[in-house]
């Protein structure tokens, strides 16, 4: 009884000093994300050893790579894994021992990039008859504001969902209207029915405001699961195995929960959290680099959808912590445009740091891993991309 009561105080001192010093339960998980690969139902994509391409290797002993070893030394900044990649070589490669045991790192949003390059795989191999400005054919969202949307809005984050959910009005981008339930844990079925069924009132018009939501890429992810149906694995298999040549099996996440959920083995379960080996990471930025330069016919659906981004009406990118703060520009699920750079760079960015750039002009790809954002993001990635002179100073925070 004494114990039981001791543990009881200690509870209540510790409620009140979280509630006394500000702190929240959101602002601690921040800092120490939970590692959720066992929790879910997965898509597995390959073998556990797959034919993979090697890479060439030619470290560089220079102020970078010091910069980065420094930087992993100190597990303040949350870094594990950084590798800069250039015409064809690794120059920079540096990783510490970190939570992502396995060595298989969370994706977080970067998932969302890699989900619209899985659309590109669809639309070129003919499951989506149509090109990225036509509307969708999808049953499951009928009678919802997403009912024939054209594809290319919902790719660039411009489906004028604002009333319900992501972050233009609510500041976060997967709870309804802010607050929940977490949208990518539900089945998308679900979702539609429980929230947006005969709600297309709450709609904005499409293709005008630009609204980050982790929802939109779920609709993506899932029409596609509909659109090839028995395919969908082989498809994953083709884009990630036989393309990517990944060394060790990959993942995508499905919405259904293994500790409270059974695993239904069909369906449109698709939720875009992925997670993959840091190498294979980069063979999948390699593979979109290489399809940028051969212009094949998904190195041209990216070029559409670097054609046709959208402004992303965001006012704090003097903010140089991540690619996310630096992006001017939004399309097909990619980051463009860091500010002061005037080429074709294509961004992907997750919670927690993970950070995935491709510079086409340069050959470069810099992959960058982390428990959380506080390393030096303004050194390790974006000066590496050569950026010209500011009129203003940048904040380096």
């Amino acid at each position: 009884m004494r114990k039981l009561m001791k543990k009881l105080l200690s509870i209540l001192i510790l409620s009140i000093l979280l509630l006394n010093t500000g702190y929240s339960l959101v602002l601690a998980h921040h800092a120490n994300e939970k590692y959720c690969f066992d929790c879910m139902y997965k898509y597995k994509i390959g073998d556990k050893k797959n034919d993979t391409y090697k890479f060439e290797i030619d470290l560089q002993n220079n102020d970078l790579s010091k910069k980065v070893d420094k930087q992993l030394k100190d597990k303040k900044t949350g870094l594990v894994s950084y590798i800069l990649f250039e015409n064809n070589k690794i120059l920079v490669d540096q990783n510490r021992k970190s939570k992502y045991r396995g060595g298989y790192y969370p994706s977080h949003s970067v998932g969302k990039s890699l989900v619209s390059l899985v659309t590109g795989y669809a639309l070129c191999d003919g499951y989506i008859n149509h090109s990225v400005f036509d509307r969708i054919d999808y049953p499951t969202v009928a009678d919802t504001l997403y009912e024939d949307q054209k594809l290319i809005n919902l790719l660039n984050m411009t489906a004028g969902d604002d009333g319900i959910i992501g972050d233009r009005l609510y500041g976060k981008d997967n709870p309804i209207r802010g607050k929940g339930p977490n949208t990518n844990t539900i089945p998308i079925k679900k979702v539609m029915k429980r929230y947006f069924k005969d709600k297309q009132h709450l709609g904005l018009e499409p293709g005008l405001n630009y609204n980050y939501s982790a929802l939109t890429t779920n609709v993506v992810m899932n029409y596609v699961i509909y659109k090839t149906g028995d395919d969908w694995e082989e498809l994953l298999h083709k884009v990630f195995v036989e393309d990517a040549k990944v060394e060790k099996r990959v993942y995508f996440g499905k919405t259904l929960n293994k500790n409270k959920v059974g695993n239904r083995k069909s369906g449109e379960y698709g939720r875009y959290s992925f997670y993959a080996q840091r190498y294979d990471y980069l063979r999948i930025a390699k593979l979109i680099l290489d399809h940028w330069k051969n212009n094949t016919c998904v190195g041209k659906y990216i070029k559409t959808i670097y054609e046709n981004r959208v402004d992303r009406q965001y006012d704090e990118y003097s903010k140089l912590r991540g690619n996310h703060r630096v992006a001017q520009t939004y399309g097909g699920q990619f980051l463009f445009d860091p500010i002061d750079i005037d080429r074709p760079i294509l961004m992907m960015d997750g919670a927690y740091g993970q950070q995935v750039v491709i510079d086409f002009d340069k050959n470069r790809i810099i992959t960058a891993h982390s428990t959380d954002r506080h390393y030096d993001y303004y050194n390790l990635i974006y000066l590496q991309l050569e950026p010209g002179v500011f009129d203003k100073p940048v904040k380096k925070n």
